[in-house]
């Protein structure tokens, strides 16, 4: 399975911030290309001296992530190429864990799926109200495997195995708060960037030695996640070639 490339990552340095943003044309979906690309970003900003916190974006507005990238689920043939492709997402997931910088994620939109992943993954998460979130695994004959431990580290296991179970449905940006994965909601854009410059001028300000010592408090007990999430990328990977899941996925793709 060659590796899908529409859309982009891109890096802008301003000052002590390293903005890094995402864009793909269906919905900021995640092709296994933009997930090595997007992980790469983060591991370079994460080993620069001059950095001292990390912006991670998406482009447009509807959508912040739409999860992994339907087109190139559907071209999977078999649990290799499947395991291979969901890799992606763990490899981006332990590269925000190890990274020595704040990682502040700005929500503009709904996540779904892997968004949902890659919100808990960020150490800290500014969203609008109309940034809902679904884990829509379960509809296409999948599960949350490779990003459940980020979830569940965020939210605790009851609200984590609701988001699972409840597939189809969303919930509010205000539900996400509650239970911990938006850090803060804003009613509207420019409150959200005001706020998010606020937290990055102070961040910036801040021993770099101090952050690298309280991120690895913040992610203690998450070491084995370098086994565990490629495992559990074998168990999507087997099962996004099934029958059930293939058929699902061919479905909503006609839909969408």
């Amino acid at each position: 399975m060659a590796d899908q490339k529409p859309g982009y990552v891109k890096s802008e340095r301003h000052g002590q911030t390293m903005i890094i943003e995402f864009f793909h044309p269906q919905s900021n979906s995640m092709p296994r290309a933009l997930l090595n690309d997007l992980a790469s970003h983060i591991q370079k900003a994460g080993l620069d001296d001059e950095i001292r916190v990390i912006v991670l974006k998406s482009s447009g507005e509807k959508a912040f992530c739409a999860g992994a990238s339907f087109s190139e689920l559907v071209q999977i043939k078999n649990s290799l190429e499947g395991e291979y492709f969901f890799n992606g997402f763990a490899h981006l997931i332990n590269s925000m864990r190890t990274c020595p910088k704040f990682i502040i994620a700005r929500i503009q939109g709904k996540c779904v799926g892997g968004g949902v992943g890659i919100a808990a993954a960020a150490d800290y998460a500014i969203a609008l109200t109309g940034a809902e979130i679904k884990l829509s695994e379960l509809e296409i004959g999948i599960g949350p495997f490779v990003v459940g431990p980020a979830v569940e580290r965020k939210l605790g296991l009851s609200a984590f195995s609701q988001l699972a179970m409840d597939a189809a449905s969303w919930r509010t940006a205000e539900w996400a708060k509650i239970y911990g994965l938006y850090s803060e909601v804003h009613t509207n854009l420019r409150d959200l960037d005001d706020s998010l410059q606020r937290l990055v001028n102070r961040l910036s300000q801040s021993s770099p030695e101090a952050v690298r010592e309280i991120k690895k408090m913040f992610w203690q007990g998450t070491a084995h996640w370098e086994q565990l999430l490629p495992e559990r990328a074998k168990i999507s990977g087997r099962l996004v070639t099934t029958g059930w899941a293939q058929k699902a996925i061919v479905s909503l793709t006609t839909k969408a």
